[in-house]
């Protein structure tokens, strides 16, 4: 057994050294004070970003995931990019999905839900189109193209982003109209929460009292740009709590500002970050 898992975890970190990261486009952060009438909006998706290379679907960092050929089935030859999806609030149960090393069913739950064709020329709508024209021709099961609808003003980006909050929804991302793909960090493509997130690493597991006793309480955190140090309380499910993020992890938290000694407001946890 012991060697069993000495050789699981010594595949894994030979595909990561052999994995290169991909050159992809991603979002910054929305501020107000933009003229919303040269941008498209659509649903910001909870899941895993994916990148089909016409043969492959790899993560983000260039690992390859293993989806069986029935999720896989009628994607094009050239390269698509999205998210792999289950719904809205399942992102613990897509990670469990995509994060095994072999082809299973459970893979069948989730959807492709892509958002761009990164190596097509033209603008944002132009290369989304090709997709649009792929799938129309070739329908498959286990992907659809994000629908993407033009925003007339703040009020109208605001009402979105309200609705998609009482849906359980984490957001809203907006398109620059006529945008070229650029890689990395672009102010052509753009996310709007209702709250702010960032990653924090796990300093220590404090213990709970009351119907959390025995189990995690809180997370000591430490802010890895600045050293500050808090508590996250809130946002774990009961089998986070019995089985709490590893010290010297990174976690994903949500929050909604900074107090003047630069400590988040209202921290709340949202997922431990993966490697993949």
């Amino acid at each position: 057994m012991l060697r069993k898992i000495f050789l699981s975890v010594l595949l894994f970190f030979i595909l990561a050294w052999q994995a290169q990261a991909l050159d992809i486009m991603q979002p910054l952060v929305y501020e107000e004070g933009l003229d919303l009438s040269k941008w498209l909006m659509s649903e910001k998706l909870d899941g895993v970003r994916g990148y089909w290379d016409g043969r492959r679907l790899l993560s983000k960092n260039g690992l390859p995931f293993h989806p069986p050929e029935a999720f896989t089935g009628n994607f094009p030859a050239f390269a698509i990019e999205g998210e792999i999806w289950g719904g809205r609030n399942t992102f613990e149960k897509t990670i469990s999905i995509v994060k095994q090393q072999h082809p299973h069913e459970d893979w069948l739950k989730l959807k492709f839900a892509v958002f761009d064709v990164p190596t097509a020329p033209g603008g944002f709508e132009k290369r989304l189109k090709k997709a649009q024209d792929w799938f129309a021709g070739h329908p498959a099961p286990h992907a659809f193209v994000i629908e993407h609808h033009p925003v007339d003003n703040q009020e109208h980006l605001a009402r979105e982003l309200n609705r998609i909050d009482s849906l359980g929804g984490e957001g809203i991302i907006l398109r620059r109209r006529g945008s070229l793909y650029t890689p990395g960090r672009s102010n052509d493509i753009l996310k709007v929460k209702s709250y702010y997130d960032r990653e924090a690493v796990v300093l220590a597991h404090l213990p709970g009292s009351g119907r959390n006793e025995g189990r995690l309480g809180s997370l000591l955190v430490e802010l890895p740009e600045s050293g500050i140090r808090f508590k996250i309380g809130s946002g774990f499910s009961d089998a986070m709590r019995s089985h709490p993020p590893p010290i010297g992890s990174l976690i994903t938290f949500k929050h909604y500002g900074f107090y003047a000694s630069g400590i988040p407001k209202f921290p709340s946890f949202l997922r431990k970050k993966e490697n993949f």
